[in-house]
């Protein structure tokens, strides 16, 4: 499978009230980090690891996002938008929506994180593992967040956000690859989380697991924004 072929789901529909009063007046993938509008460095990222398609679920704010990128040209990457509508649809619910756009199989990535990762090794492990979905993880042990992830011997056993327990050493990445059977059977343009879909493929032995090593970098929260600044100013000197 060609990397080139699997489009990429964006989810940058949140209210980002963390961030607040920065957000009160712009999405947060519009907030300025490293001289550039956040959205800038991930669609890099991701052109720069072969991806060439990608769908922004769009919600708070969505329309000065598209305002701003069109049609993506710019980023040599073809860009296209799905929007919440009246209320907010969550992670599975703006997924479930935007399925049209997406095709077979596809990525989803969140808006505020900056995942600098080999992508095809990624796409590689999940089409050897013939499995519905695959979720990158990282070893945390409670560094970044609540670890919610058991990974043992290249296996992902167990996912939850919901019910941690303290087996669990690993944590969602945030990078994950799904076929589009997996959200086809959500109700449409109903609110739903992607993470109780994906503990429940965990539980089937639906779901792969690939560990990453290289720690990820967010800006869901002042200190996320200042690290993530940090980090991708010293990257572009």
């Amino acid at each position: 499978m060609d990397i080139a072929t699997v489009p990429a789901a964006l989810l940058v529909g949140g209210l980002a009230t963390r961030l607040r009063p920065i957000t009160q007046t712009i999405p947060k993938a519009m907030v300025e980090v490293a001289g550039r509008p956040f959205i800038d460095h991930q669609l890099a990222l991701l052109r720069r690891n072969g991806i060439r398609r990608v769908v922004l679920c769009l919600g708070y704010l969505g329309e000065q996002i598209e305002q701003y990128l069109g049609d993506g040209a710019a980023h040599g990457l073809e860009l296209q938008y799905s929007y919440d509508g009246d209320r907010l649809l969550g992670t599975g619910g703006a997924l479930r929506r935007a399925l049209d756009r997406l095709g077979p199989v596809f990525w989803v990535l969140y808006g505020d994180s900056y995942m600098d990762i080999d992508y095809r090794a990624v796409l590689a492990n999940f089409v050897a593992s013939r499995v519905l979905g695959l979720m990158t993880v990282i070893y945390n042990e409670n560094r970044w967040d609540r670890s919610n992830v058991v990974f043992r011997d290249g296996r992902l056993l167990c996912y939850s956000k919901r019910s941690p327990t303290p087996e669990m050493k690993h944590i969602d990445y945030g990078a994950t690859l799904l076929t589009s059977e997996v959200l086809a059977s959500l109700p449409a343009n109903e609110p739903s989380d992607l993470a109780d879909v994906l503990s429940a493929m965990a539980a089937d032995g639906e779901l792969a697991g690939h560990e990453v090593t290289q720690r990820f970098y967010e800006i869901g929260s002042p200190r996320g924004l200042e690290e993530t600044h940090r980090y991708l100013q010293a990257r572009s000197a």
